[in-house]
């Protein structure tokens, strides 16, 4: 297919199927992207094999978020909700995991298991792909249908006695009251580009970087080749002639064979423009300075350190922030008034910020020794180790 029709293509979604509430009934509301198609054609499944798995732009942008917040140091007031929220959910870190979810899928549920006292022990993080939200008659999620193959299995919110069994966590989607919308949706026809780009190039190495020509067929007479002697030059031509190995082979005509250049443009082989204004999207769409990416021309930030800073401050502790919120609500029956949040004193990235907070601090004269304890998150004097 030509590059121009592949990446015309990309613009081409699909309309967004929506499944109308049933009043009085019952409703499985589907979170997994593959009932309802986006404005731009997402499908998570799709944008998992062909985003996720396939771009190395969206991949490391993911990575380096989910990562990033799962190995941030946490600070917590409670030694037993910390061991919960540091512990793996199968074999992969609880955080991690939700922030990669929230990235890719735009949603997060955890089921949270409890030993025969009701106690939570594991806070397990379930694929949102097989999960769907069931309502009640008034169209408020009532419990979640977690599906795996041919067997359903269906997980009240809370258990008999009111406790909280499982809790979502969703991105902000304007036009969906049960569902996020993911940032790869977003950055989903900048994948599509990227990835026509890079086939597009790959095609042009494997044919010594040139456009193929034309091999025309001049005997005077107007006499045309046999079906036979087509497939014989065709043959010849696949095996001799294309290939990085055959380029620049000099190629021998006869028998009334003329070859015809079909070159392109400089500029309509000016691809590599094209896939760096299309991976500067995807890193735009996860909140990624593109300098951490290794993406040439931005001027926006001075240094790797500022591009560093600015990672933290607007994107990784908003999304630390959403996570942990949602944790410290759906806990606060077992751990009331607990504190859950990154300690931003051992981020190094941070550490010049808080180098200047506590010098401005230390220097307020009008203000108190508590105040000041108080001012940088500090316990109070008489609580502190």
């Amino acid at each position: 297919m030509p590059l121009l029709d592949t990446l015309l293509s990309a613009f081409k979604g699909g309309e967004r199927t929506r499944v109308p509430l049933a009043a009085g009934a019952l409703h499985a509301w589907s979170s997994g992207f593959e009932m309802a198609t986006g404005p731009c054609g997402y499908l998570y499944r799709r944008g998992i094999e062909e985003g996720f798995l396939a771009n190395p732009i969206a991949q490391r942008s993911v990575r380096l978020l989910a990562e990033g917040i799962g190995q941030a140091p946490l600070h917590c007031s409670d030694p037993k909700l910390a061991a919960l929220v540091a512990a793996t959910t199968a074999g992969q870190s609880l955080i991690e995991t939700l922030a990669a979810n929230l990235l890719l899928h735009g949603n997060g549920y955890v089921q949270i298991i409890k030993d025969a006292s009701g106690a939570p022990v594991e806070l397990f993080a379930l694929r949102p792909d097989r999960v769907k939200v069931v309502l009640d008659a008034n169209g408020w999620p009532h419990a979640y249908d977690y599906t795996v193959g041919t067997h359903v299995t269906r997980l009240a919110i809370d258990d008999d006695e009111g406790w909280p069994s499982l809790f979502a966590i969703r991105a902000m989607h304007p036009l969906d009251d049960y569902c996020g919308a993911a940032a790869l949706e977003a950055a989903w026809q900048s994948v599509r580009i990227h990835n026509a780009a890079t086939a597009w190039n790959r095609a042009l190495l494997e044919n010594a970087a040139r456009p193929s020509g034309a091999l025309v067929y001049e005997t005077g007479d107007g006499a045309a080749l046999t079906r036979e002697q087509f497939d014989r030059l065709k043959h010849e031509l696949d095996v001799a002639f294309s290939g990085a190995a055959n380029a620049g082979r000099p190629m021998l005509l006869d028998g009334g064979l003329k070859w015809q250049s079909m070159a392109l443009t400089p500029a309509d082989m000016d691809f590599a423009t094209l896939k760096s204004a299309a991976a500067r999207d995807i890193a735009l769409a996860f909140g990624v300075p593109p300098m951490l990416l290794g993406l040439p021309g931005d001027n926006t930030y001075a240094n790797y350190r500022e591009a560093s800073r600015a990672l933290w401050r607007l994107t990784l502790l908003p999304l630390a922030e959403k996570l942990f919120a949602a944790l410290r609500e759906a806990l606060a029956p077992w751990f009331p008034d607990v504190e859950l949040r990154i300690d931003l004193d051992r981020v190094p990235a941070l550490s010049e910020d808080r180098e200047r907070l506590w010098s401005q601090v230390s220097d307020a004269d009008f203000l108190s020794r508590a105040e000041k304890r108080q001012m940088l998150g500090l316990p109070p004097e008489e609580n502190a180790q």
